[in-house]
């Protein structure tokens, strides 16, 4: 179960509901979420009361495009898995929502099974772990 977060600036509602969808669509291609399995939290900066910062780390031209996409899943996956993933991110976004590659900045958290309640004050995953998410 990925818990997903997508920051961009300016980038307007159409441009940050297609990114969110690359980003669902690239997890269920890549590792294997279920369909049904989406939860995000989309949030568009205007510049003024929320903005974003970057600069040209490791030589990657950034620029007002940006999209800050950081995925919190449980461990398990591999790296390869993880390239995979962050390469179809990459791919999907700039497709769906004419985001730049480089200007594609993702960041992965894992946790384990205790780490996620899914509502009800219930550790689901402790008392029916699933084999995805």
């Amino acid at each position: 179960m990925p818990f997903v977060r997508i920051h961009t600036l300016r980038a307007g509602p159409e441009r940050l509901a297609a990114l969110g969808r690359a980003v669902h669509d690239a997890l269920e291609e890549t590792i294997g979420i279920p369909s049904d399995d989406r939860f995000q939290v989309l949030v568009d900066h205007d510049g003024t009361s929320g903005t974003l910062r970057w600069d040209d780390y490791l030589g990657v031209h950034r620029d007002d495009g940006i999209a800050y996409i950081a995925i919190t899943l449980r461990s398990g996956r591999t790296p390869a898995q993880k390239q995979a993933l962050y390469r179809r991110i990459a791919e999907l976004s700039h497709v769906y929502a004419s985001t730049e590659p480089r200007n594609v900045f993702v960041v992965l958290t894992e946790n384990e099974s205790a780490d996620w309640s899914l509502g009800e004050g219930v550790a689901q995953y402790l008392e029916s772990p699933r084999s995805r998410g």
